[in-house]
Formats: C-alpha cells, sequence, structure tokens
C-alpha cells in the first residue's frame, strides 16, 4: 500500500504527524507531496527520512495526482496532514478491496470535546455510510487500477475534489463498491476552531450543498480559505 501525504506549511504539527506515521515505516509505502512550503516543512521532511518527499504547486488534488504517479503500490490511501491513521487502518482498508470493494473511507472522529464538532463527526460518518460520499478527512482509500482509470483528481478541482472524484467512481462502478469502514480515523479540530465552531460547520455543509447544486469549486474555494 501507498500513503501519499499532501501538505502545505504544515511545520508547526509536522512532529505529531511523523510519529504516528512511524508505525507504517518498512509495512507501507510512504510519499509526502510538499506544496512548496516556506516554512521548513520540506526541508524537515527530508531531514526526517521516512519516506519519498516529492514537490508540487499547493493545489491538493496536483499534489495527490503527483504522488500517486510516483506510488508502486496497488492500493492508494490519501491521508491528510490533520487526519491521523492508527496501526489497523491499513489493515482493514486492504481487507474492504479484498472483500470486492474498489475504494473507501473510514468513520470520522474530529478531535474536540465540543458537543458541536461531536455532533458533526458522527453526522459526516452516517453520510458515508448511508450514502457513499466522502471527504478528505476520511483517509480515502481506491485501487491504483480504478484510480488511473477516473483520471485521478480533478485539477480544476482546488475545492471538493474528494467528493467530486468519489462521486464519479459511484457513477462508473456502482455504489456497493465503495466500502465505509467504521473504525475511525482523528483529525484535527484546527481547522473548525479557527474561525468559530459553528461558523465553520454552516460554511463547510453550506460549501458542500453549493458543490452538489453546480457552484463551480474555484468560487467555492474563495469562501473555503476564509477557514483553512
Amino acid at each position: 500500500m501507498s500513503l501519499v501525504i499532501p501538505l502545505y506549511r504544515e511545520i508547526a504539527g509536522l512532529s505529531k504527524l511523523l510519529s504516528t506515521l512511524e508505525p507504517f515505516v518498512g509495512l507501507h509505502e510512504l510519499i509526502f507531496v510538499d506544496g512548496f512550503s516556506d516554512d521548513g516543512t520540506y526541508e524537515s521532511l527530508v531531514g526526517a527520512g521516512i519516506g519519498a518527499v516529492l514537490r508540487a504547486p499547493a493545489c491538493r488534488p496536483v499534489q495527490m495526482n503527483v504522488g500517486a504517479k510516483s506510488a508502486s503500490g496497488h492500493l492508494l490511501l490519501f491521508l491528510h496532514a490533520d487526519t491521523e491513521l492508527e496501526p489497523e487502518h491499513p489493515e482493514l482498508a486492504l481487507l474492504a478491496i479484498d472483500r470486492g470493494a474498489d475504494a473507501g473511507a473510514f468513520a470520522l472522529r474530529i478531535e474536540s470535546r465540543d458537543p458541536r464538532l461531536r455532533a458533526a463527526s458522527w453526522l459526516i460518518s452516517a453520510r458515508t455510510r448511508l450514502m457513499r460520499s466522502a471527504t478528505g478527512d476520511q483517509a480515502l482509500f481506491v485501487r491504483r487500477e480504478v484510480f488511473e482509470s477516473l483520471g485521478g483528481f480533478r485539477e480544476d478541482h482546488p475545492l471538493c475534489e474528494d467528493l467530486d472524484f468519489v462521486g464519479r467512481l459511484i457513477d462508473r462502478r456502482g455504489l456497493g463498491r465503495f466500502a465505509f469502514v467504521p473504525k475511525e480515523v482523528k483529525t484535527s479540530a484546527r481547522r473548525w476552531e479557527k474561525s468559530g465552531v459553528s461558523r465553520t460547520i454552516a460554511l463547510m455543509w453550506g460549501l458542500r450543498t453549493a458543490f452538489h447544486l453546480g457552484v463551480p469549486p474555484d468560487r467555492l474555494a474563495r469562501f473555503y480559505e476564509t477557514v483553512r
């Protein structure tokens, strides 16, 4: 399995990220794709020496496609820097693929005691379980050949590239080929708390609704930058 990790200006949380990835060194291929960060992220990754370190323009779908092209694994797992994997997660992804899935995602837990974020975590996970719709925070995984057949992530989607990809996959392969894995991945509450929890929750769900209504992702990205 190849873990593809896009990053941009992540020096503040890099030590924690690298420590959570240590159990996978030697077991899975680690590919970091830095977006030409100017805060020392790239240099620190190179110094850590626990995986391949690439560079690409700071656009998440571009970075993930670059990482996928250099990957050697038959299964790709795309991991956001804010999301933490446990040792069981890759094995559960492989099990889902062995059982016939083409792709999948995990349940989500936003790391916070705030009841609003606990509710948001539950709703996001329920949405994935019932509708087979998922976001990048949920550690999307996909068979390499399926990823390539779909042309990867759309690079003209600076936002919602994950929703677009999952939607295209289900349209092409069918709802039953996307697996929901109930084992939670943890993601930081950082961006949710940065601009206010209630405001960010409303904005996130509003952006998602607007995307499904056909609003161009480049227009939506202008709003997302306020909470990223």
